[in-house]
């Protein structure tokens, strides 16, 4: 079950959905769990005996799990090891039970989503994901999933009308702080479907709904440079880093150094791009004034 990202710098430099909130639910919420540390690990054995070594792991948990001494991390560790073995339909079937015991643990619901997806069960993947979402309809690991699944099956319209919907619930009387992770995965979903501007017009508003937070405008740098616009680029790069002039944000380096540009790192540093007064970028590219907020 291969993660969607193979590094943190890849997925931050590369457009698309869910980029700008990291690896897939099934990355982050194993690694929350210590799970996907051990497929990597389980991933790099010693061969046909590291093979053998884990099924014998699983079998011992198999045992104590039918004669009823499995403790909840036997069975989470369990899980790890079918993880590893690619045998998906037994560890669907452990996460089951152990969402089931455990249903405050939302992220086994959402993990099991997940599992579901890979075997292309997506109507139960659906299922599971509601579930979480019923609960709490604004949780960002479980509609990034969900925007994933409807994406697939040609259901983007449906998709940006429930996210337009959250944010909208959620900006009344005064912005919530959830409307930018959603308002992030909205203009990605966007971008999918070739909406380009809408996504650009997006990533302005949620930069100035939130003047201290760098990541709409550094989503807006990775769209320029995209649409080939390195000026456009440079801007909304040294407006990122003005943000947090005082805490580097190595992200900034990272998508300047693999765009192999030595100038866009330059005009990130300079002093004009770290005062706070630098104007914002408009749509195409050409610095506006940028109208006084109250400070949050």
């Amino acid at each position: 079950m291969p993660p969607r990202a193979s590094s943190s710098a890849s997925a931050i430099t590369r457009p698309g959905l869910l980029i700008s909130l990291g690896a897939s639910a099934l990355v982050g919420l194993s690694l929350a769990g210590g799970w996907w540390l051990g497929q990597r690990q389980g991933g790099h054995g010693g061969g046909d005996q590291g093979q053998a070594a884990v099924e014998r792991q699983a079998d011992l948990l198999r045992q104590r799990i039918a004669d009823g001494s499995a403790s909840e991390s036997d069975q989470r560790r369990l899980l790890q090891l079918l993880l590893v073995l690619n045998q998906q339909q037994e560890a669907t079937a452990l996460l089951e039970q152990l969402a089931d015991q455990q249903p405050q643990q939302w992220q086994l619901r959402v993990l099991l989503a997940e599992l579901r997806r890979n075997g292309n069960d997506r109507s139960g993947a659906e299922r599971e994901l509601r579930q979480v979402l019923n609960l709490k309809p604004d949780r960002i690991e479980a509609l990034q999933l969900l925007t994933l699944l409807q994406l697939e099956q040609g259901r983007g319209s449906q998709a940006q009308a429930q996210l337009k919907a959250l944010i909208d619930k959620a900006s009344k009387p005064v912005v919530q702080p959830q409307v930018l992770p959603i308002g992030m995965l909205l203009a990605d979903l966007q971008q999918q479907q070739g909406q380009k501007a809408e996504a650009a017009a997006l990533y302005l508003k949620l930069a100035s709904d939130f003047p201290r937070d760098p990541r709409p405008l550094l989503a807006l740098a990775l769209l320029r440079q995209e649409q080939g616009d390195t000026k456009a680029a440079q801007e909304a790069m040294a407006m990122a880093r003005s943000r947090q002039p005082d805490r580097p944000d190595p992200r900034l380096d990272q998508v300047a150094a693999s765009w192999g540009l030595s100038s866009l790192r330059k005009a990130a540093l300079s002093p004009k791009a770290a005062s706070p007064a630098a104007p914002m970028p408009t749509q195409a590219g050409m610095p506006t004034p940028e109208p006084e907020r109250p400070t949050p």
